[in-house]
């Protein structure tokens, strides 16, 4: 069965298309068919394994899925570029209720060849988002190890429970991830008490470290595992990785 991750956080620079670009990339070197799927209109995501948006966006094409689906350099995973045409943002973040329906069954009936889903959704609280929350099984929130690093998250758990509400038994928390992380702040060290005393245990053990490596990655085409494979940043997203199969067994 295939399972699907939403990466979500309205705000911006909290590593999010990284995270969902690295995680998708450790789900594949993991040995799972692995779909990165690019819903954010900026196209970070599909710039960063080295492929360019396309002309229209694959979930606004009346044709199979598969059609439109990518290979990348990296083995076993596979990408659904994204599109700037402000036609088809438009169309995807004003749709009415039978059209984001429509997508939601496009892109899950589109997927069930893949063992792993991970969507890369748009820093905002929008319909695009919430119709990229309503595809998946589980959301993972990235969060910045920063002083307003709780701001707005309590709208976008709202967002969430809303979501869980309206579908029982479809969208789960997955967690939330410590991003940009330097032990030796001390800022740092207080954000992670604070988010951890605050959320318990849907904070994920694993934590994203600050690593050059990782900022360089995506600019070559690539996931930091390509890139610098022994990096502390590709380590973490490999511990991020192997924690979530974890969860998935149990």
């Amino acid at each position: 069965m295939t399972q699907t991750y939403c990466i979500a956080n309205q705000k911006g620079g909290v590593g999010k298309t990284t995270t969902a670009i690295n995680l998708a990339a450790a789900l594949a070197l993991a040995g799972h068919a692995t779909l990165l799927v690019d819903l954010d209109p900026q196209c970070n995501a599909t710039g960063g394994v080295g492929k360019r948006p396309v002309d229209v966006h694959p979930l606004l094409v009346g044709e199979p899925l598969h059609q439109r689906i990518l290979e990348t350099d990296f083995e076993g995973l596979f990408l659904l570029p994204g599109s700037r045409r402000v036609r088809d943002v438009e169309t995807l973040a004003h749709a009415d209720s039978l059209q984001t329906e429509h997508v939601i069954e496009h892109l899950t009936d589109g997927t069930k060849i893949f063992d792993y889903v991970v969507i890369d959704s748009p820093p905002s609280l929008g319909t695009l988002t919430q119709t990229a929350l309503r595809a998946s099984h589980e959301v993972l929130m990235p969060i910045q190890c920063e002083y307003f690093a709780m701001e707005g998250l309590t709208q976008m758990i709202e967002v969430i429970r809303d979501i869980m509400q309206s579908s029982p038994h479809q969208l789960a928390f997955g967690g939330i991830l410590l991003t940009m992380y330097d032990h030796q702040l001390e800022l740092t060290q207080e954000v992670d008490e604070q988010v951890r005393d605050f959320f318990g245990e849907i904070v994920f053990s694993s934590t994203i470290p600050r690593d050059v490596l990782v900022s360089e990655a995506p600019s070559h085409g690539q996931s930091v595992l390509d890139y610098a494979p022994r990096s502390r940043g590709a380590r973490a997203y490999i511990e991020l990785c192997m924690e979530i199969l974890d969860n998935d067994s149990e």
